[in-house]
């Protein structure tokens, strides 16, 4: 699949709920209202169009979310998408926040899972709470390190939060290289309304590396994941830092990506709205060849970048101080 601007299409985030069982301050409201759960695709129709994806030369598929593990028999979709590894799809990972993780690290090892990413942007218990607004960072830990205990290699995915986790950048790296985890941080995205200022919370990571670079030896790294990032190797822990700039540095010119919700509906960037209703298809009685076709046409439609635009503290944007989110939709609904 290559899309307009001669980009090869070979990585697939599926969104498999938009449910979470946390509810992070930058993310969504409180008061989240969630699909109906039979606006859901069934794992059965996830794994049909995964399986086009990966015949059209998709290589790489990360299950999201909303929290992937609180989807109800999510293990079997692990389970049936491990079975195409070497035969088309060269890796499976997933995105979490890790407080299901101590119960199906195992089981992911098990489907063919090589690593997991987790979402966690402090280490303070009290704070960890504060972010969330109901979760327990032992849980958390729990599940991280029964993730390590099963051989899954770990990365630590921060988002960097201005007045709520900037202090902690330090000890977070610190913590990563002696756990054995890299560290990727990520500035924040303006996708959805959420009960605070995105203006307030945003945080360029050209100043967080500047400030790193104060005590630790960040040198550029050829390793590459695949994603966005963009990775450094401390010389002081032996690991990687990476950092996501969808903001300060955008990353379009590389994508490789389009993401699946679990409503079927194809994004083929974060942040726009360009997508395609893959659920119709489906459910229309189509063949694998005019669902393959389907895809083809709406990567034919990607986009060249993003629209993501945060204003800087204390300057107007044309609503009352706040510009309006890039996109309507929270990041739960269109994945990690």
């Amino acid at each position: 699949m290559i899309d307009p601007f001669g980009r090869a299409i070979t990585y697939l985030r599926v969104s498999v709920t938009d449910r979470c069982d946390l509810r992070c301050v930058y993310c969504m409201a409180e008061d989240m209202t969630f699909l109906p759960r039979g606006a859901l695709l069934d794992l059965e129709e996830l794994d049909r169009l995964c399986a086009a994806f990966i015949r059209l030369g998709t290589r790489k598929i990360r299950l999201t979310g909303g929290e992937p593990l609180v989807r109800r028999g999510v293990m079997t979709l692990f389970r049936s998408l491990g079975a195409r590894l070497g035969h088309g799809l060269d890796e499976l990972s997933v995105t979490t926040n890790a407080s299901q993780l101590a119960r199906f690290a195992g089981d992911l090892a098990a489907a063919g899972v090589k690593r997991v990413n987790v979402s966690l942007d402090t280490l303070d218990a009290g704070k960890f709470t504060s972010i969330t607004r109901w979760g327990r960072l032992e849980r958390v830990l729990e599940g991280i390190f029964a993730a390590r205990d099963a051989g899954l290699a770990v990365k630590i995915n921060t988002v960097a939060v201005r007045g709520l986790n900037e202090d902690e950048i330090d000890s977070l790296l610190a913590w990563c290289g002696e756990q054995g985890f890299d560290l990727c941080l990520i500035e924040i995205m303006p996708m959805g309304e959420i009960d605070a200022s995105r203006s307030e919370q945003y945080l360029p990571l050209s100043l967080v590396r500047s400030r790193l670079a104060r005590h630790w030896t960040l040198t550029e790294s050829a390793y590459h994941s695949g994603g966005p990032a963009r990775y450094f190797d401390v010389a002081e822990t032996g690991r990687r830092i990476g950092f996501i700039t969808p903001m300060s540095h955008n990353f379009c010119e590389s994508c490789n990506r389009v993401r699946l919700t679990c409503t079927g509906t194809l994004y083929m960037c974060l942040g726009q709205d360009t997508s395609s209703d893959l659920r119709a298809v489906l459910r229309s009685g189509a063949d694998e060849a005019a669902l393959e076709e389907a895809i083809r046409a709406a990567v034919a439609r990607k986009p060249k970048g993003h629209d993501f635009l945060i204003a800087a503290p204390g300057e107007s944007s044309g609503l009352a101080g706040e510009a309006p989110p890039a996109v309507a939709r929270h990041m739960n609904v269109t994945g990690g």
